[in-house]
């Protein structure tokens, strides 16, 4: 009987061993992500977004983008003309405040409001959330292909509108290329696929395409005029900068 004892003691901390290793493995894997994505000081430039219907449909609109740090964020709409002034600001603390001149102020986007579609995009409020996916998911590995890996993100938020985030990541460079994303039902709603391209020392996303399964809807992004390192001031950054 001692004599068995031993293997499956050994067997069970080599078992731990693994699985401890595994989710190590998935952390330091999102880790790399989140330094990729969030590596530079600030960041600005324009955004193209085409939406697109079921019917082939097309509608575009676009923006200037500026963002500082990790969890400061503005985008402000500059055509088409019915869109010129809308303004989204998203500051620390989960707070994001929306500006529509038809307001005639900003209001603050409630938590539970955060599924709803960016500015009629198909982005929810949630995706577009300036933070890191480490602070915003528990990650699990699945697979370690030959030139991916093939994460599983949990939202540490009850308030979240997905159960999990299948998450697939560039080896060589940690970056994602496709994320898809499944509601409380388990069933698969939204997928997004990414582009980056290198500028600089930097890796950005220059074309983002959010597909909403549920509706054969998507919106395509594009970045162009990108600049890195401006020392852009915190004043952008203000509710009060909002309405101009």
């Amino acid at each position: 009987m001692k004599a068995l004892i031993k293997p499956v003691i050994l067997a069970f901390f080599i078992s731990s061993y693994g699985i401890s290793s595994y989710a190590q493995d998935a952390v330091s894997i999102l880790w790399k992500v989140d330094k990729v994505i969030f590596a530079p000081r600030d960041k600005q430039g324009k955004v193209k977004m085409i939406l697109k219907d079921k019917s082939g449909n097309e509608k575009v609109r676009e923006a200037i983008m500026m963002q500082k740090g990790i969890d400061k964020k503005l985008y402000r709409y500059t055509q088409p003309e019915s869109q010129v002034g809308v303004a989204t600001l998203t500051l620390p603390g989960d707070e994001t405040w929306l500006y529509m001149p038809a307001f005639g102020k900003p209001k603050k986007i409630d938590l539970l409001a955060k599924s709803q579609a960016f500015t009629g995009t198909d982005f929810s409020y949630e995706d577009m959330e300036p933070r890191t996916y480490s602070d915003r998911f528990i990650p699990k590995l699945l697979e370690a292909g030959q030139t991916e890996y093939v994460l599983e993100l949990v939202p540490k938020s009850a308030q979240s509108e997905y159960s999990r985030v299948v998450a697939h990541i560039n080896k060589a460079n940690s970056y994602p290329v496709l994320l898809e994303y499944y509601d409380k039902q388990k069933k698969k709603i939204k997928e997004a696929s990414y582009v980056f391209e290198k500028i600089g020392p930097y890796w950005n996303a220059k074309e983002v395409t959010m597909t909403d399964l549920r509706k054969s809807h998507s919106t395509r992004t594009l970045m162009s005029d990108v600049k890195f390192d401006q020392g852009l001031s915190d004043e952008l950054f203000t509710v009060e900068k909002l309405k101009q």
